[in-house]
């Protein structure tokens, strides 16, 4: 798997996200576990049990779940975040409050299924390219409210973060193109306002828009929807006349198509099919007497 950095924002920033998930699960009170348990007077044991295979991820964040619940909880990682685990295979082992085990269950395995699902998907594409120099990024189309998560995820897959909002890059896609009149004046625009350092990237979908970005001098352009042959024939003109611009190819990226895709010398390949396309990984949890 290829080097990734992922890192959680510190959970002065997740906080309110993950309240916003509990409150909406509990809402004005678990009947259940209110009705069997009183607050805090028994403790007891859990263990999560993966029952696919998959790499794992979210289990510092399903920590703090159960933690806003009840600081006294404590959840131990058995398989470490970002590994392989195994059907059958306890990936961690939670001690506490048995009320807050029981009314943070749910939250908690709802994240850690779905961001282990986007890891592990992750995982199979950067493997396919992995002997490659190309390196696989996301994209914006993520969740609403679990962006910082899901990218979170990726990069645990192998896999490394596009722009996380609007306001990290400027992306001059073929909307802005039409709205602008060309991408001359779109970039032309663009450059009079922004701040340094920010990069421009422009969408581009075939050599004339390609040699155009180069003449006003784009960071990053990107290859949309082209063939395998037209890739290459950009690959090279934009080598041949800048060597600083980065290459980006994107559009119905799959399994099947990524390293051929990658052979044609682009250096990041950006799908949304990690995201979009994973399936949860199905984790269990079980209270042990």
């Amino acid at each position: 798997m290829k080097s990734s950095v992922a890192v959680l924002p510190p959970f002065l920033v997740l906080d309110q996200l993950l309240q916003s998930w509990l409150l909406e699960d509990i809402g004005r009170g678990d009947r259940t576990t209110q009705s069997l348990l009183s607050q805090n007077s028994t403790k007891g044991q859990a263990k999560w049990i993966a029952k696919a295979p998959g790499i794992i991820a979210g289990l510092p964040v399903a920590a703090r779940v159960f933690q806003l619940l009840n600081n006294q909880v404590n959840l131990i990682n058995v398989t470490e975040e970002g590994t392989l685990c195994k059907p059958g295979q306890v990936i961690a082992e939670i001690n506490g409050s048995l009320d807050a085990l029981l009314m943070g269950e749910r939250v908690a395995l709802n994240l850690t299924m779905r961001l282990s699902g986007i890891a592990s998907l992750t995982s199979l594409y950067v493997e396919k390219i992995a002997d490659l120099p190309t390196q696989l990024v996301d994209t914006r189309k993520t969740t609403p409210g679990l962006r910082i998560l899901e990218k979170y995820a990726t990069a645990l897959g192998g896999a490394i973060n596009h722009r996380m909002g609007l306001d990290d890059a400027v992306m001059i896609k073929d909307n802005h193109i039409l709205a602008a009149g060309g991408i001359r004046e779109a970039i032309t625009r663009v450059r009079s306002h922004i701040p340094y350092p920010l990069t421009i990237e422009v969408e581009t979908e075939s050599l004339e828009q390609v040699q155009e970005a180069l003449n006003y001098k784009a960071d990053i352009i990107m290859l949309d929807n082209m063939s395998l042959e037209t890739m290459s024939q950009a690959v090279s003109l934009i080598r041949q006349e800048d060597s600083r611009v980065k290459i980006e190819a994107s559009g119905n990226i799959t399994l099947e198509t990524i390293r051929a895709v990658a052979k044609t010398g682009v250096d990041y390949i950006s799908t949304s099919a990690p995201i979009t396309q994973s399936k949860w990984l199905d984790i269990s949890m079980r209270i042990v007497q």
